[in-house]
């Protein structure tokens, strides 16, 4: 056994029970040199050391830590194949995630690796592992920068940098990606003709490689989350399945796999097929999500759905608030399925009476009068029913749908017709 796998093997012993000497050990496995002929076995040694190095870091939730193993990765780059430099950059990066407040860490050793390898590559003309580690890093600051950060200028303006170099690279791989997180972008910024666009390229470059599942399942969510925009529920339904399906098959992202599982439920609720939820959580690979919070949070508002109950929608939302809101997509159509709710309640309030107080119509539904007001203006507006609002005595006339006077078009027609009989008449005269 070399010594740095011994060194190795003792640093993983020491994990749990003396982290500082185990976090030793490993920076003495990554400052080793080693002659010609060990130089392999210690490129390998000091990769697991690197990663390992990182999960310490990680489960101490120490963000600096995992910022400097990053930055040690640098001499480990020029030194290995292209794909196993992007594996293991993207590894490190994901170590962040688990780490609470680290986002500004994050975003600043993203952009020093970014200059770093910017520069590398003016030195030196580009080695195969410069080029594909700024995408990757670069891929993963447009991810931080646009779902958590929601920094979505910062993200574009490096798409054009991003797909510069693609173009010096034959790898579609990454190109889908890029032009998934494109897609992302866009949508984020409410650009939904540009991030249809950027999903037909990432798809059009995916075509043209093996997918890995992950990836496939990451361009089927963003198809289905695009067709639920345009309240093209049942396609999108089909799209999340597919995900949830392949994404619980491989059992590589669960909360992925949720995130999708929910989203299913969300189409089932917003094509009024409440009912449709708890049959969708008996399948087979449903059931260990069934009892998770973020499941529940999506049964009480179909529940609430189901019941026509608008109060129980609120109750749900208020109850789960971290879990309705926390998702863009799930937290826009909730509330356009909320406006829905209101808008049903008032029609059944109002479709009795010719004249009804308003102080009465926000006590039935559980509103403040502004909020009703304003909603029946709305609704007046759009000619979902007929009224007008009487501020002065506080009331809602109520009016019947006025019917089309026939004899009104029958008279112009007849004008018409009589038109031509004179104009025929006086074309003979002369």
């Amino acid at each position: 056994m070399s010594s740095t796998a011994q060194l190795l093997t003792d640093a993983d012993s020491a994990v749990k029970s003396d982290p500082k000497r185990a976090e030793s050990l490993y920076k003495q496995i990554l400052s080793s040199k080693a002659s010609q002929n060990e130089s392999t076995q210690l490129l390998r040694d000091q990769e697991t050391a690197l990663v390992n190095l990182g999960q310490l870091y990680r489960d101490q939730n120490n963000a600096q830590g995992v910022a400097e193993v990053i930055n040690l990765s640098r001499s480990f780059m020029s030194s290995t194949a292209k794909a196993k430099t992007a594996k293991l950059i993207r590894t490190l990066l994901d170590y962040f995630n688990t780490i609470q407040d680290s986002q500004k860490i994050q975003m600043s050793v993203l952009k020093d690796n970014i200059e770093w390898a910017k520069q590398l590559g003016n030195e030196i003309s580009w080695p195969a592992s410069t080029p594909i580690a700024i995408v990757h890093l670069s891929s993963c600051l447009f991810s931080l920068s646009q779902l958590e950060a929601h920094e979505y200028k910062s993200a574009l303006a490096l798409i054009d940098t991003l797909l510069t170099e693609l173009r010096r690279l034959d790898d579609k791989m990454i190109l889908t990606e890029v032009h998934l997180l494109e897609s992302r972008v866009y949508r984020g910024i409410g650009n939904m003709s540009k991030a249809k666009a950027g999903l037909t390229s990432a798809r059009t470059a995916a075509n043209s490689i093996y997918c890995p599942p992950a990836l496939q399942a990451s361009l089927d969510l963003q198809s289905g989350i695009l067709h639920a925009e345009d309240k093209d529920y049942t396609t999108g339904y089909s799209y999340f399945y597919e995900a949830f399906e392949n994404l619980s098959t491989q059992g590589e992202d669960d909360a992925k796999a949720l995130s999708a599982l929910k989203y299913m439920m969300l189409c089932k609720i917003m094509l009024n097929l409440p009912e449709d939820v708890t049959s969708l959580l008996s399948i087979k690979l449903a059931v260990k999500y069934s009892q998770l919070r973020e499941v529940e949070s999506m049964r009480s508002v179909a529940k609430a759905h189901q019941a026509r109950n608008l109060a129980d929608f609120e109750k749900a939302l208020k109850d789960y608030k971290d879990e309705l809101s926390s998702d863009p997509t799930i937290r826009s159509h909730l509330s356009d399925l909320y406006d829905a709710l209101l808008q049903q309640n008032l029609l059944r309030i109002v479709e009795p009476y010719s004249v009804v107080e308003l102080e009465y119509i926000a006590e039935a539904v559980g509103q403040g009068r502004q909020s009703v007001e304003t909603k029946l203006s709305q609704m007046i507006l759009d000619k979902v029913f007929y009224g007008v609002l009487d501020q002065g005595r506080g009331c809602l006339l109520v009016y019947d749908e006025p019917k089309a006077d026939e004899m009104y078009d029958s008279a112009i027609n007849t004008l018409g017709q009589v038109s031509k009989v004179v104009d025929s008449l006086y074309a003979k005269r002369r």
